[in-house]
């Protein structure tokens, strides 16, 4: 009875690490570039809007393109609220042709800067509703899956000379988890990890340049990108 016990325990062992499919991890070359405004008109009211474009294999293949605009209020000079919407082409490669699915996003936004000492600190937190064309073989279905999706950032800007002519260090993470009935296994969504440099140049301009670590999960839960 003992040994039919044992057999049994190893069976199952055996069976649930049968089941359980292999981790699978992909690696991309992406270049990211992007314009990010914020516009004030008034001590309370403002507007801000993003244009991205993201290349796959460094520069040679579309990954997405996304332009995002809202309508922004400041409950303080370091205090606002932004509500807006967005809408992306997502970029798929099927049987070498490429085909984009259209994202509609609507989103929430509070946003809260401060320093701790000369670090300059940056608290972003952002709820999106997200509608992404399901595709079959590159064509449309005609039909939308939804998933919420919770997003908080951190980012630090941190001076390393008293010369504003050089450039700060700039180190940031975001994290991302999402809700949906199409979101089974991949509730965590992503983290971006960023590092590089902040360099001001005229009034109210800045670039950021720098390295950007992406972990993604994919929709089977055991695929990342």
């Amino acid at each position: 009875m003992r040994h039919a016990a044992s057999w049994l325990l190893i069976l199952c062992s055996t069976l649930a690490t049968a089941q359980t499919p292999a981790k699978q991890i992909t690696d991309n070359q992406h270049v990211w570039l992007s314009v990010n405004s914020t516009m004030r008109f008034s001590d309370r009211w403002g507007a801000i809007a993003d244009v991205h474009v993201r290349r796959t294999n460094y520069i040679a293949d579309p990954s997405f393109y996304f332009v995002r605009g809202g309508a922004s209020y400041w409950l303080a000079d370091n205090l606002s609220l932004v509500a807006g919407y967005g809408h992306m082409w997502l970029a798929s490669t099927v049987n070498g042709k490429t085909a984009f699915a259209d994202e509609n996003r609507v989103y929430q936004q509070i946003l809260y800067s401060s320093r701790i000492n000369t670090v300059s600190v940056l608290n972003r937190f952002r709820n999106e509703q997200r509608w992404r064309e399901v595709l079959d073989n590159g064509k449309s279905t005609g039909d939308f899956s939804f998933s919420s999706r919770l997003r908080y950032l951190l980012s630090l800007g941190i001076p390393v000379s008293k010369n504003p002519k050089f450039p700060q260090i700039s180190i940031a993470n975001e994290l991302a988890v999402q809700f949906g009935q199409s979101v089974v296994y991949n509730t965590f969504d992503q983290i971006r990890l960023f590092g590089g440099i902040r360099q001001g140049f005229g009034r109210g301009w800045s670039y950021d340049l720098g390295y950007m670590l992406v972990y993604q999960q994919g929709a089977g839960g055991n695929t990342y990108n």
